[in-house]
């Protein structure tokens, strides 16, 4: 189990679409809204979704920590959030975010552009 949240207030028929890995969680992906620049890849499971959809901020949860993390609460680099969709598996979360300041934990704005594998 993921945390020691036993229910989320996520609304269950979004709950029964999502596809969860095996700790529960599904892969959230945050974009820039306006210029579609991808901005890092975290973790969530229902309630961080919940937290998520009803907040406003991105609501994360850390794999290493074990605990939920609200984007921006120590670095000040917060995700404002403009949309959230699933893919068309429901095994992904894209979140649609007013990105503010860096966005990786490495102070880069994303945290794609350190280590291009390819670039034609």
């Amino acid at each position: 189990m993921t945390s020691s949240v036993p229910d989320s207030a996520l609304d269950p028929a979004v709950a029964a679409r999502l596809k969860r890995s095996a700790d529960g969680l599904v892969p959230a992906i945050a974009q820039q809204y306006d210029t579609g620049e991808v901005l890092m890849l975290g973790w969530m499971d229902d309630e961080a979704l919940h937290r998520t959809l009803t907040t406003g901020r991105c609501t994360y949860w850390s794999r290493s920590r074990g605990e939920y993390w609200v984007k921006g609460d120590t670095s000040g680099h917060v995700q404002l959030v403009k949309s959230v969709a699933l893919d068309c598996d429901a095994d992904t979360v894209l979140v649609k975010v007013d990105q503010v300041g860096a966005a990786c934990h490495t102070g880069a704005r994303t945290c794609f552009d350190a280590d291009v594998l390819l670039d034609q």
